[in-house]
């Protein structure tokens, strides 16, 4: 059974801007495992804007409660190139009192946008 759905977009250039204007901006968004790939790189910033708007998309799946922590979710790729999430501390207290066992995420970027859909199932 669905439990919610949320969707979003992150205009990528704008994106950019936030983050060469707050320095600390990605540390208090992403885990490391978010910002770099495997090999050490860091991640571009349109994969960035993808997994922001991963993270909000998915607040709107969980009826975007107040309280919720950025780092309480991770948004994890597989060596597929599949997304994935991973939810601790606020967000897992959340999904827990709404039912969600499983969890479906989509990202893409496309000119200039960054785009990502979450279902919660119960």
């Amino acid at each position: 059974m669905i439990v919610g759905v949320g969707i979003d977009v992150a205009e990528i250039d704008r994106f950019a801007q936030s983050l060469e204007r707050t320095p600390a901006l990605a540390e208090r968004l992403f885990l490391p495992a978010e910002q770099f790939l495997p090999s050490g790189e860091r991640r571009g910033v349109a994969s960035l804007a993808a997994r922001f708007a991963a993270k909000e998309a998915l607040a709107k799946a969980l009826g975007a409660p107040r309280g919720l922590r950025w780092t309480d979710a991770e948004v994890l790729t597989a060596d597929t190139g599949a997304p994935s999430l991973v939810v601790r501390g606020t967000v897992a207290d959340r999904a827990a009192l709404l039912g969600v066992r499983r969890w479906h995420v989509s990202l893409s970027h496309d000119a200039g946008v960054a785009s990502a859909v979450v279902i919660a199932e119960a």
